[in-house]
């Protein structure tokens, strides 16, 4: 089994990595990136590239399964354009090159709130790509929305870092309807990514099928092993 990971270098993304590695079913993970990763596992081929240019490189794309992991912050990115460049248009790109060439599923980590119609311009851009993708009629198509992401990130962002700290106490209230925005670790989000993967293994049903998957779908898949 073949996988392409986007976003290997990120909070979600370099967890996927590890387990995809440590997974026997998967015999090569192919993880474009801008900077070396320092991983050297003889199943990983890491390829430097730019994402503005996704198309000279069809290799990537020789896959059955993609995991998306991109994303950053308007801050990270300078601009809204630079932020919706990444978080829409990168992975509108991956995913229009993976089903020309034939891939067969794509997993997606969009966020909680995700809708076409919010006048949030974070939420509205990611409705928009999951929008996007619906459109593209994978025969399995697997939308994570997790609320606050948990664990150690390389920059430092302090309402996350305050959030964390209360996150026990918050999530006592956070039942009923709230029960989604649950905080949760990336390294959850990720297994839950992976484990779901694995089960699809090289046996996708011919789709389209669309799943979505929040808080409680997505503690119950990591722990599906």
């Amino acid at each position: 089994m073949k996988v392409l990971l986007l976003g290997a270098t990120g909070l979600i993304g370099h967890h996927c990595l590890e387990y995809l590695l440590a997974a026997p079913a998967v015999s090569q993970v192919i993880a474009p990136t801008r900077r070396t990763l320092p991983n050297r596992d003889a199943k990983l081929r890491n390829l430097l590239v730019d994402f503005d240019r996704l198309d000279e490189y069809p290799e990537l794309f020789d896959v059955s399964t993609i995991l998306c992991c991109l994303g950053t912050t308007i801050k990270q990115a300078g601009s809204r354009e630079n932020f919706r460049k990444v978080d829409y248009q990168y992975c509108v790109d991956a995913a229009e090159l993976g089903r020309a060439h034939r891939a067969k599923a794509f997993l997606l980590v969009s966020a909680i709130g995700a809708s076409a119609s919010s006048p949030v311009f974070y939420s509205r851009t990611k409705g928009e790509l999951e929008r996007k993708l619906r459109s593209l009629e994978y025969d399995y198509l697997s939308i994570y929305r997790p609320s606050m992401l948990l664990g150690d990130r390389q920059e430092f962002r302090l309402g996350e870092a305050i959030y964390a700290r209360v996150t026990p106490l918050v999530d006592l209230f956070m039942r009923g309807p709230l029960k989604h925005y649950h905080a949760i670790k990336a390294q959850s989000v990720a297994r839950a990514m992976v484990n779901e993967a694995l089960q699809l293994g090289e046996l996708i049903p011919a789709g389209p099928k669309v799943q979505i998957h929040d808080y409680e779908n997505i503690v119950k898949l990591a722990q599906s092993r």
